[in-house]
């Protein structure tokens, strides 16, 4: 009985293991974007003197870039990405002019797995003051500050309206789903081992 009770033993602290393995897995979530500025689909005065976006952390500074075209296709990003905290900025151009925006971000997360989403805006009037037709909605849309920016530019967005934003496959739960498995495996085998010598030392008693 004594070898029965050691694979038994052996089972219940392989289940756990693998029970935490699996637990781990979800919880190392990449880094997401919870706000920008200005908001998805709102409508804002004047093109803002920089867009950003805020992360739930820090994103790195290698590989960040921002993509900002106007409806006919002009590009209107200027100089490089600024990171502070956990908010990644990018600068516009001078004198662009009313109508709507697009903007495509792309940043390295905390963990080094690149992500990346889109949002989009419409300014009611150039930067220079000149009367443009606004397209989308009326007035700006309130949401959640942008933290760690001080004044956020108008239109500031809950996390849902951030952007699209692709996160790649979580690789590290089908690392742990292996580990667990040939861990399992492996107790197995040293298990029946014991088992099958327990009964040769059994015989060899009697």
């Amino acid at each position: 009985m004594r070898p029965f009770r050691r694979f038994r033993a052996l089972l219940l602290g392989a289940a756990v293991l693998a029970a935490s393995l699996g637990l781990a897995g979800p919880a190392a979530a990449h880094d997401a974007a919870e706000s920008s500025s200005p908001a998805q689909g709102s409508s804002v005065p004047v093109p803002p003197q920089q867009v950003s976006v805020t992360f739930n952390n820090k994103p790195l500074g290698l590989g960040a870039s921002f993509s900002v075209k106007d409806g006919s296709g002009a590009e209107w990003a200027e100089g490089p990405v600024e990171i502070l905290d956990n908010v990644a900025s990018q600068k516009l151009r001078a004198g662009a002019p009313a109508g709507g925006y697009t903007v495509a971000w792309r940043v390295v997360s905390s963990d080094s797995h690149p992500i990346e989403g889109t949002f989009t805006f419409t300014a009611a009037a150039a930067a220079g003051g000149a009367a443009g037709a606004a397209t989308g909605s009326a007035g700006p849309t309130a949401g959640g500050d942008v933290p760690g920016m001080g004044t956020a530019q108008p239109g500031a967005t809950a996390a849902s309206e951030a952007g699209s934003s692709a996160e790649p496959f979580q690789w590290s739960i089908v690392i742990f789903a292996i580990a667990a498995v040939g861990l399992l495996v492996a107790l197995a085998v040293i298990a029946r081992r014991r088992l099958a010598n327990g009964g040769d030392e059994d015989d060899a008693e009697e």
